[in-house]
């Protein structure tokens, strides 16, 4: 789950003001800047305007200088965090690329009301939410202003209205390679780009009609609209990401303006309706990018999504699951425990195999050397029981202190759980957390040398990262072997609307790595016994269609079965706005026949147990 920093102050907010300034500078993208008083045709110095400041590209050509008497409508106010207004020149220019909206950071609660004519003085710049190492796109904004208000109660510039009409198809232009492949640039093309659309009306006042929610509401009080019901639509009313090139135009975050102690912001799953108007100033955030910041909200309608069940396994199939239990430990409240086994129970009808990613020690976040996760698995395991499910048996590898990365001091790992009752766990020499297990052959069968065991752990792809934890289990006489992951995150990745397009990718390089190391080692069973059922599975944090997939499926060594689903029902996940795939579960060759359910009971909702869907495959050995 993703983490807020604090908001940013005035004094380091004008730091990235000017370092992104000077950036811009360096590229020559204020090359021919205009002074802050532009001379008419006839000679006469003519007052600066809001689309003057704006220009035709993401950089104002003004950046880095100072205005004087900018006038405006105040649209909107925000009292709390990156603490301003917008104002919005009533009279437009001829030029669809240009906004007529600015916003004006005043560090304090700003005095002025919607409604107020103004005229402000400042500095022009542009700042990066997220600071200039995220690849984000800057806001332009008036800091450090001085504001006359020069009337009060004025009518407001209609607002624009954005809907599938208005959003073009194609979601953005191709970076500059002459300029590390960003389009700060480039001249807007408001009709042909989505993201240049709508840059072209950042700060101004806009606005939407009924939409549907496609990623709930969280707990920073946001949510996430489509203004295109048709794009990519899952059946379940979420918006799926189905490539690198099905962004989704036609998302777009939705906040409010108004202090939560004044107006709660409302709840809202995936598939519910935002109804009637929702209108205020288009802003640019580091957590999603372009956000309607609402002062009039619609009102939410309830469709009444359901959690889904998975069937149960019938007597001769092996029921494999895997869920990211979200750190859970010990100090969690006794309510998460009973929400994530009810879920194991009568959700995924009580797998016979339950890979579990995210499980930390004993005492949880503290940092004291703890790395047994004995009392964690004690209360999930009783909490099933108490839910009507079977007494599982669990099998782990303690990690190293702090060497697997996730929350410092949570020590997350991987744990297989099983039903004593339905499949047999075959202990082998159980290693530690640097031991690598490795494969030889039994009576023409693939065995492990150390099950539970971690495999490659001291390949370098695994620094810092969960190691993978395999393990070898009997089902009705039939060995099958199971190997449950939880690959490097994607932190540190650019956003969707990153400045540089495509979006830099860089925790893609390790999780490549880390895929490549699991295909090797199917390989050496495959090698071992052609024929072996083999379950690769787990929080794998990357798509289907990615290369970490592609390269554990490498040489026909596993198939992705969340493949057999339909496109539009491949998510396990979803992020702003996005339904997508985080969570899978590869078979080898061997298993021939299976049936593959992502079982939605998280991602959509509001209210969650955990951030990620559970997955499913039975199977007959």
């Amino acid at each position: 789950m993703r983490s807020r920093p604090t908001v940013t102050g005035s004094h380091s907010r004008s730091a990235a003001v000017a370092s992104v300034v000077a950036a811009a500078l360096a590229a020559g993208l204020l090359a021919g800047s205009a002074s802050a008083a532009e001379l008419s045709e006839e000679g006469t110095s003519a007052a600066i305007r809001v689309h003057d400041i704006q220009g035709t590209t993401r950089i104002s050509p003004l950046a880095g200088q100072q205005v004087t008497g900018v006038e405006g409508i105040v649209t909107g106010v925000r009292t709390y965090g990156s603490r301003g207004f917008w104002i919005q020149d009533p009279q437009a220019d001829d030029s669809d690329a240009t906004s007529e909206g600015v916003f004006v950071f005043t560090s304090s609660v700003p005095t002025v009301a919607v409604g107020d004519a103004v005229s402000v003085s400042g500095l022009v710049g542009e700042y990066v939410p997220g600071g200039l190492n995220s690849g984000n796109q800057s806001v332009t904004q008036i800091s450090k202003p001085k504001v006359t208000v020069l009337s009060s109660g004025n009518a407001l510039p209609e607002a624009v209205l954005v809907n599938e009409y208005g959003v073009p198809a194609e979601y953005a232009p191709q970076g500059d390679p002459a300029n590390g492949g960003s389009i700060n640039g480039l001249a807007l093309d408001p009709a042909t780009y989505a993201l240049d659309y709508y840059e072209s009306l950042e700060g101004m006042n806009v606005r939407i009609g009924d939409s549907r929610v496609v990623g709930a509401t969280d707990p920073y009080a946001e949510l996430w609209v489509t203004v295109k019901g048709w794009e990519h639509r899952a059946p379940r009313g979420g918006t799926v990401y189905g490539s690198y090139e099905s962004q989704n135009t036609g998302r777009l975050q939705i906040q409010q303006l108004a202090p939560l102690a004044q107006q709660p912001f409302p709840k809202a799953d995936v598939g519910d309706r935002l109804t009637g108007t929702t209108e205020g100033p288009l802003d640019f955030n580091q957590f999603g990018g372009y956000t309607l910041v609402a002062r009039t909200l619609g009102t939410v309608e309830s469709k009444g999504l359901q959690r889904e069940k998975t069937k149960a396994q019938k007597p001769g199939e092996l029921a494999v699951a895997t869920y990211n239990v979200e750190n859970l430990d010990p100090t969690d409240p006794q309510e998460k425990f009973d929400a994530l086994a009810k879920a194991v129970v009568e959700n995924l009808a009580s797998p016979d195999i339950v890979a579990l990613e995210e499980i930390q020690d004993d005492n949880g976040a503290k940092n004291d050397g703890t790395v047994a996760a004995g009392e964690t698995l004690r209360k999930f395991t009783e909490a099933i029981v108490a839910a009507g499910g079977p007494a599982y048996q669990w099998r782990s590898v303690d990690p190293e202190n702090n060497k697997d990365g996730g929350e410092p001091g949570g020590n997350i790992r991987q744990v297989f759980l099983f039903n004593p009752e339905r499949v047999s766990f075959t202990d082998r020499d159980a290693g530690g957390a640097t031991t690598a297990t490795g494969v030889v052959t039994e009576n023409g069968h693939a065995a492990l040398t150390h099950s539970p065991g971690r495999v490659d752990p001291a390949n370098a792809a695994w620094e810092n990262s969960r190691k993978p934890l395999a393990g070898e289990f009997v089902f009705r006489g039939r060995k099958v072997i199971v190997i449950a992951n939880h690959f490097g995150s994607k932190g540190g990745d650019e956003g969707l609307t990153s400045h540089h397009q495509p979006p830099v990718r860089s925790s893609e390089a390790k999780r490549l790595l880390q895929a490549q190391s699991v295909n090797s080692f199917v390989k050496e069973i495959t090698a071992a016994q052609h024929n072996a059922n083999v379950v690769v599975l787990g929080d794998i944090n990357d798509f289907e269609f990615s290369a970490t997939a592609q390269a554990l499926e490498d040489g026909g060594a596993l198939y992705s079965a969340v493949k057999s689903l339909p496109r539009a029902e491949r998510y396990s996940y979803v992020y702003q706005g996005n339904a997508q795939v985080l969570d899978q579960i590869l078979v080898s060759p061997g298993i021939k026949k299976f049936q593959y359910d992502s079982v939605h009971i998280n991602a959509e909702f509001a209210d969650q147990n955990s951030d990620h869907d559970p997955q499913v495959l039975r199977f007959i050995p």
